[in-house]
């Protein structure tokens, strides 16, 4: 394939990812964002195997074979409930990718054409440099995400004094040993930096609890694509550096739109650890001290039949129990009924961007009625019923109320001011960040012990007797 060719095939992936990012902004255009992403990527990859450079396929045809392979396994037997985790694992693939083709790079610099003898340009160093840096990070910033989510560790943050001010730190000897090594290329000094920016990834990671999870994973997704990014710079591949900018960049800018909406700061989130130092994790009293209301699906049947509006607040107890069908069901019930339903989104309910949009694409829930945060949480002053099914940290007022919170400063959905609250858990038992939600105790409350999915199929019988 000639250069102009593989140029022409370039842009043309290039362009489909941006059409693709688009796609993805909403979710009436989702599906078609994934097909020109996949479309996009298939021309990346086939144009990349005709490359001049590109002489033997026999390993390059094993690899491709065993990853296939892998991610069809994957892709048929993840749970919608795993994603997160998924997404975190994804991302410290990439990581340790860029941490390997820099090292490759690094060792075999001839191989790579980035040197004249046994000298790697000064440009070329910096390139390996950085994407060993950025790459490392993600690593094991990713890994420490994922045995969070997977519940290998503990949700609640793990802080300690000074934090920020050491990860500042090891980020400032991190860019000094870049320096150092564009000076010397001392192979000591190339191994110092791998070994300094994994332990950063691990520092960054760890002090951040649970309910911040969601925004930890839009970040590390920009660390992967700047690592990707810095990867095509080293291999001479401009459509890598074009696909981890688009990725970095929009990483970023989610990251960042998240942060607001939870009440933090972004500076923080990059330095890690960015929950309530010292917060509390625990809301007040002990749950078993104090009364709560509980209610059986039939007088939720009841209530809601006989309200003139309904807002639902789906979050992650609804993925654990794939409610979301039933939940559809019992939307249409009460539509049926001349009730007005929609549904109610916090940016980050679930553990990851997007994970309750997604849910409710899935069970075919009309667009028009998923309205965000900003979009609905004035209106539940005049709400007759607001149905919570497994949504927790997102709407407990301690976010409001109380300073020592480890939620405090969060924005929340203000499901309390409706009329009546239906709040379908398990248990009594805290949410992903450790709080006792203060919701649960509150006089217009009506706890609905169970499985979100069984609660939902038998609210559905009820409305129809």
């Amino acid at each position: 394939m000639t250069a102009s060719l593989i140029s022409i095939a370039y842009l043309i992936s290039g362009v489909l990812f941006i059409l693709a990012l688009r796609g993805l902004s909403s979710p009436e255009t989702a599906q078609q964002g994934n097909r020109f992403g996949m479309l996009g990527m298939a021309i990346a990859i086939l144009t990349t195997l005709f490359l001049p450079s590109v002489t033997s396929y026999g390993y390059i045809i094993i690899a491709v074979v065993i990853g296939g392979v892998i991610g069809a396994i994957v892709a048929r037997k993840i749970k919608m409930t795993a994603l997160p985790q998924l997404v975190a694992a994804f991302h410290s693939l990439v990581g340790l990718a860029a941490v390997l083709v820099a090292s490759a790079a690094f060792f075999a610099p001839v191989a790579f054409h980035i040197a004249s003898g046994d000298q790697i340009f000064a440009s070329s160093l910096i390139e390996i440099g950085l994407g060993v840096a950025i790459g490392a990070i993600t690593f094991t910033g990713s890994l420490i995400a994922f045995a969070k989510l997977q519940g290998l560790i503990g949700g609640k943050p793990l802080v300690f004094k000074n934090q920020h001010m050491l990860n500042l730190a090891l980020g400032l000897i991190a860019l000094f040993l870049v320096a150092v090594l564009v000076l010397t290329q001392s192979p000591v000094v190339f191994w110092g930096l791998v070994i300094v920016t994994m332990v950063l990834g691990f520092l960054l990671i760890l002090p951040i609890g649970g309910a911040d999870m969601p925004v930890v994973i839009s970040m590390l997704n920009s660390y992967s694509g700047w690592a990707a990014a810095a990867t095509g710079f080293t291999l001479e591949n401009p459509l890598l550096i074009i696909t981890g900018a688009l990725v970095g960049a929009s990483g970023a800018i989610l990251s960042y739109i998240m942060c607001k909406g939870m009440n933090r700061s972004i500076f923080n989130v990059i330095l890690g650890g960015f929950g309530v130092e010292g917060g509390s994790a625990s809301g007040s009293a002990d749950a078993s001290d104090r009364p709560v209301k509980a209610g059986s699906a039939e007088d939720a049947a009841f209530i809601m039949k006989n309200a003139s509006s309904v807002v639902i607040v789906p979050g992650y107890g609804m993925a654990v129990a794939q409610a979301q069908h039933a939940l559809r069901e019992m939307a249409d019930q009460l539509k049926a009924n001349g009730v007005k339903v929609r549904y109610a989104i916090h940016p980050v309910a679930g553990r990851m961007p997007g994970h309750m949009n997604v849910l409710l694409a899935e069970a075919n829930v009309p667009y028009d009625d998923v309205l965000e945060l900003e979009e609905i949480n004035r209106d539940f002053g005049m709400t007759d019923v607001a149905f919570v099914i497994g949504a927790n940290d997102v709407t407990n007022p301690a976010a409001k109320t109380d300073p020592t919170s480890a939620i405090y400063g969060m924005p929340i959905l203000d499901v309390e001011k409706a009329k009546t609250v239906l709040f379908i858990k398990r248990s009594m038992a805290a949410g992903y960040a450790g709080v006792e939600n203060e919701l649960f105790f509150r006089p217009n409350t009506m706890m609905l012990f169970g499985d979100a999915k069984k609660m939902c199929e038998d609210v559905v019988k009820a409305l129809g007797a």
